[in-house]
C-alpha cells in the first residue's frame, strides 16, 4: 500500500529540519597542581566504611568479587574475612576523586600508572597525600582503541591531524607513546581535549563524529559503534572509520593500579597489605570462576550481573563480560615484575621515566617527581595463592606468523600492517652482528616487542643489487641472473636470522623476558632496494651512501591482531 503522500512530506521534513549533533564542549588542560591548588588537606575520615573507587574496567569485577558482589562489604567475602570494609563508589572523573583524596574521604586512587603519574606533583605538595602505588591490577589488552578515519593509514600520517582524547584519562600516555614511536610529537598533531571518556555528548567518541576530527582515543565499546560499517548518519557509526590501534596489540601500554595515600600507608599498613592479598585472591577467583565456561555456575553469573550493574548501570550481564575480555590482571607475578624487576621493561619505574617527559611537554605537569611503591614483602603476599603468572600473554605460533609473513611478502602487502619501522646497515660479507656494535638497535627492538606485545616484528633482510646489474649488463643468461638473485635472497635470509638470533642472546643475557616467536626472520634480497625499482629490475645505486643504505635489516612492527589465529592466548 503506498504511504500517503503529505505523510512523506512530513517525514522528509523533519529529517530536512532536524539540528546537526551540537559540537561537545572541549576543555583546555593544565596541570592538575594548579587544579588543586589551595584545596584543603583533611585527615582521612575512619567511618563505618571506607570509600573506595572503581572505574568501569575489567579488574574492578575483582574488587567487586572481593567485596562480596555489593557495593557495600558484605559478610563472608573475600574483604570481610580480611577485616576489611569498603563503600565502592564508581568514579570514572579523575579530578573528583583527587579531591575527595585531598578532603580524606577516601585514602585510594584507582587509575592507570599514566594518570597516577598526572597527579603526583599536585599531591606531593603536602607529604601527607604523596601518592604510594600498591598494587598493578591489570593490562589493557583490547579494551582501548585509536580510531581513525579514511587516510589514515599509519601512526605517522597523524601528521597535521585533530585527534580528540579525555583529559586527564588513561589514554593520554597512550597517545604520547603512540606519537613518539611514530616520530612525532604533540606539536604535529591538533589535540581536542573531552572531560567525559563515555557515554556523553563530551566524549571523544562524539567529538569524533564531527567533521573536522580525524582521530579519537576511545574505548572498545565506543570503537565498535564508530566502525560498524553503517551509513555514515545512521546511528553512531563514521562512514570509513577504523580502528588504526588497539591495546590488543599494544598489550603492555595501559596498565590501571590502586594507589594510596602516605599518612594512611604509614599508619594503617598492615591493612593496606591486607587490601593488596584480598585482591590477589579476588583475581584468582575470578579467574576460576571464567575458566568454568561448561557450568557457568550460579556464582558466576550472580557476580556478572551485579558488576554490570554497579560497573556499567547495566543489567545485562554480557556488557561486562566484554571488560573481562579486554584485560590481563597482572596477578603475584605481575605484580613482583611490575614492582621488584629492574629487567621487565614495563615496570613502574620504566613507565614513570616514559611517561612524565611526555606529560611534561603537554604542559600536563611541570617538573617530574619520584612515583614510590609500597616495597612489599611479596613471599606474604604469596600466601594463600596458587597462580603465580598472569592470566595470559600472547603466544605466537611461529610457523602460522612466519607463514603470514612470507604471504604478505608474496603479494607486497608486507607493509601495509605496519605500525612502526627502523632498521640497521651492515658491510658488505658481514655475517654477524655484535653486541657491542648493535646494542641500541636491540634495546630498541626490546622495548617494542614489550610495549606492543600482541604485534609481531619481523627482522627482514635486505642486499645490494649491484653486482646482479653488473652481470646482467656483461649479458650473463637469465638461469645465472635467476640464481644470483635467489642466492642474495638467501644470504639476505641468513643475515635477518643471525640478527634475530643475536637480539635473542642479547636479551637473555641482559635477563629480559622476550617471546621469541614473536619475531619472524624473512629475507628479501635484491628485491627491494633503498635505491628503487627501475622498471622491472632494481636502480643502480648512483652514490656511495645508496649502495651503502642498500645492504640493511628492517625491523617492522606488524599488527596482525585481526588474524587471531596466528597468536596463541592461553
Amino acid at each position: 500500500m503506498t504511504r500517503p503522500i503529505h505523510l512523506l512530506f512530513i517525514a522528509v521534513l523533519t529529517l530536512w529540519t532536524l539540528p546537526a549533533a551540537a559540537a561537545p564542549h572541549y576543555v583546555n588542560p593544565e596541570p592538575l597542581s594548579r587544579i588543586v591548588a589551595g584545596a584543603a588537606v583533611a585527615e582521612i575520615r575512619k567511618d563505618a566504611h571506607i570509600r573506595l573507587p572503581v572505574n568501569s574496567r575489567c579488574a574492578d569485577i575483582a574488587t567487586i568479587l572481593a567485596n562480596g558482589g555489593q557495593a557495600q562489604t558484605q559478610p563472608g567475602s573475600i574483604f570481610s574475612k580480611a577485616k576489611l570494609d569498603y563503600q565502592l563508589v564508581r568514579e570514572e572523573s579523575f579530578s573528583a576523586q583527587l579531591i575527595n583524596y585531598l578532603a580524606g574521604k577516601s585514602p585510594y586512587l584507582r587509575g592507570t600508572v599514566g594518570m597516577i603519574n598526572m597527579a603526583a606533583e599536585a599531591l606531593s605538595q603536602d607529604p601527607r597525600t604523596k601518592p604510594v602505588m600498591i598494587y598493578q591490577m591489570s593490562w589493557s589488552t583490547g579494551g582501548d582503541a585509536l580510531v581513525v578515519k579514511p587516510g589514515i593509514d599509519s601512526a605517522k600520517s597523524l601528521r597535521g591531524k585533530t585527534i580528540a582524547l579525555q583529559a586527564y584519562g588513561p589514554h593520554v600516555e597512550y597517545m604520547a607513546r603512540i606519537l613518539g614511536d611514530a616520530g612525532l610529537t604533540v606539536k604535529d598533531v591538533l589535540l581536542r581535549w573531552l572531560p567525559d571518556l563515555t557515554g556523553a555528548e563530551n566524549s571523544p567518541m562524539a567529538a569524533f563524529q564531527q567533521d573536522d576530527v580525524d582521530a579519537a582515543f576511545v574505548i572498545t565499546r565506543d570503537a565498535a559503534a564508530l566502525t560498524s560499517g553503517l551509513a555514515a548518519d545512521a546511528g553512531n557509526s563514521v562512514r570509513g572509520a577504523r580502528v588504526l590501534l588497539s591495546t590488543r596489540t599494544a598489550s603492555r601500554m595501559i596498565t590501571d593500579v590502586y594507589a594510596v595515600r602516605s599518612d594512611y600507608l604509614q599508619s594503617h599498613r598492615k591493612e593496606v597489605q591486607q587490601f593488596v592479598h584480598a585482591l590477589l585472591k579476588a583475581g584468582e577467583e575470578l579467574q576460576t570462576l571464567v575458566a568454568d565456561k561448561q557450568s557457568r555456575n550460579s556464582d558466576y553469573q550472580q557476580l556478572m550481573s551485579a558488576a554490570a550493574l554497579l560497573l556499567l548501570e547495566s543489567e545485562t550481564a554480557a556488557d561486562v563480560e566484554s571488560l573481562y575480555a579486554d584485560c590481563e590482571l597482572a596477578g603475584w607475578q605481575g605484580n613482583v615484575n611490575f614492582f621488584e624487576s629492574p629487567t621487565f621493561l614495563r615496570s613502574l619505574a620504566h613507565l614513570t621515566s616514559e611517561i612524565q617527559p611526555a606529560f611534561i611537554s603537554l604542559g600536563l605537569i611541570e617538573s617530574r617527581i619520584p612515583l614510590p611503591g609500597a616495597s612489599w614483602d611479596y613471599s606474604q603476599l604469596h600466601d594463600g595463592l596458587s597462580l603465580i603468572g598472569s592470566t595470559s600473554s600472547p603466544r605466537f605460533n611461529r610457523q602460522e606468523a612466519a607463514a603470514v609473513v612470507a604471504q604478505k611478502q608474496w603479494q607486497g602487502t608486507l607493509i601495509e600492517g605496519e605500525l612502526f619501522s627502523f632498521e640497521i646497515l651492515f658491510e658488505p660479507n658481514q655475517n654477524s652482528f655484535p653486541e657491542n656494535i648493535y646494542q641500541d638497535a636491540f634495546k630498541k627492538a626490546l622495548e617494542y616487542a614489550s610495549t606492543y606485545a600482541g604485534a609481531l616484528i619481523t627482522i627482514e633482510g635486505h642486499s645490494d643489487p649491484l653486482g646482479y646489474l653488473r652481470k646482467k649488463r656483461s649479458g650473463e643468461s637469465p638461469l645465472v641472473l635467476g640464481h644470483i638473485k635467489q642466492s642474495a635472497k638467501n644470504l639476505s635470509l641468513s643475515r635477518s636470522v643471525a640478527v634475530r638470533d643475536s637480539l635473542i642472546s642479547y636479551a637473555l643475557s641482559h635477563g629480559v623476558t622476550l617471546n621469541q616467536n614473536q619475531f619472524t626472520a624473512s629475507g628479501q634480497g635484491i628485491a627491494k632496494p633503498k635505491s628503487g625499482i627501475c622498471g622491472s629490475e632494481p636502480c643502480a645505486p648512483t652514490s656511495e651512501k645508496e649502495w651503502s643504505d642498500n645492504m640493511r635489516v628492517v625491523f617492522r612492527i606488524l599488527q596482525v591482531e585481526a588474524e587471531s589465529s596466528h597468536s596463541n592466548p592461553l
